[in-house]
């Protein structure tokens, strides 16, 4: 499916109200949409909100092992050096750096999708699985909203709420992306405000709890929103969390520093049903690559980073939301 074909799609089946399943990759190059009751049959499993399309019963983990293998830091420091000299030169002022990480786990794709607790969790046959807690667009009634989230934290750092909160170079990034968000909602909707501003949710992991810093920005809808969301949506992509600013270099210069394609990681998925659409950015993700798996992670780089803190955050980031029984 092109991206035409894509919007054409995703267009009629809103206009007629179908509930529909929609996911989109990191390149815009592999858009999917179809009617959310034809999701499973395609070996497409979701859950947005406690909606879901299985009846996968999630297990009492007891043995769960889950080990990671990071690149080097010296691979790393290699793509965060470039990425720093296009700062230096005004090209990019954040930038979203990933990497892929090797990892072992005693469980499948499907186990780990069961089990784990995110407040959005899709998998894709045997290919990946994800369970994000970063929200993308959301539209209820006639408002839109979006909740772009930079900043994490380890939970068990002593004042960890407020560290996180008056660090310089995380309050820097944040602004940053939610300025880049409020602009891209201003493409499908007016009176475009932040409602919240860096609120904190904590998170449950293997390795033990962490925060995450979001934003709340919303604004007012069309009446005929349905008409144009499709091709307002892909003009917003790739996420402004994941990529930088300004967008489209900064794209350019991902393309370059990382060392592989993202794929469906750091794209969104999303789902239509009664007047709403719910969609998330696809991070915590696992994907399958012969016998291997491969966790994918990163973060922002601003001229206030360090490289070492950048990588120590994207190996923090490594985790399974898992409850141990």
């Amino acid at each position: 499916m092109t991206i035409e074909q894509f919007i054409g799609t995703m267009t009629d089946l809103l206009r007629k109200n179908k509930p529909i399943f929609f996911m989109i990759d990191f390149d815009l190059e592999y858009p999917f949409v179809c009617e959310m009751d034809q999701a499973a049959a395609k070996g497409i499993f979701f859950e947005v909100e406690g909606l879901k399309n299985h009846d996968l019963q999630p297990l009492v983990v007891k043995d769960f092992a889950f080990r990671s293998n990071p690149i080097d830091f010296q691979t790393y420091k290699h793509s965060f050096d470039l990425v720093m000299e296009n700062i230096y030169h005004g090209n990019t002022y954040l930038l979203n750096l990933t990497f892929p990480t090797q990892v072992e786990a005693n469980f499948s794709l499907r186990k780990i999708f069961s089990s784990v607790k995110a407040r959005y969790k899709l998998l894709i046959k045997d290919d990946f699985v994800l369970f994000s807690p970063e929200s993308f667009i959301r539209i209820k009634g006639k408002r839109v909203y979006t909740y772009p989230m930079k900043g994490t934290i380890d939970a068990s750092v002593p004042d960890a709420k407020n560290r996180i909160l008056s660090d310089k170079k995380e309050l820097f990034e944040h602004y940053t992306v939610v300025d880049l968000l409020r602009n891209d909602l201003a493409m499908m909707s007016t009176h475009v405000e932040v409602k919240r501003f860096r609120y904190i949710d904590l998170v449950h992991t293997h390795k033990g709890d962490i925060l995450q810093v979001s934003s709340e920005i919303e604004g007012i809808l069309p009446d005929n929103w349905r008409d144009t969301f499709a091709e307002h949506l892909v003009q917003m992509l790739p996420a402004g969390s994941i990529s930088g600013a300004p967008k489209k270099k900064t794209v350019e210069i991902i393309h370059q520093a990382e060392i592989d394609k993202r794929g469906f990681y750091t794209g969104i998925f999303g789902i239509h049903l009664a007047g709403q659409i719910i969609t998330a950015v696809n991070i915590r993700f696992i994907e399958k690559q012969g016998q291997n798996f491969i966790f994918r992670s990163g973060g922002g780089i601003t001229a206030f980073s360090d490289a070492q803190k950048e990588y120590n955050e994207l190996i923090q980031k490594v985790y399974v939301p898992i409850p141990i029984g």
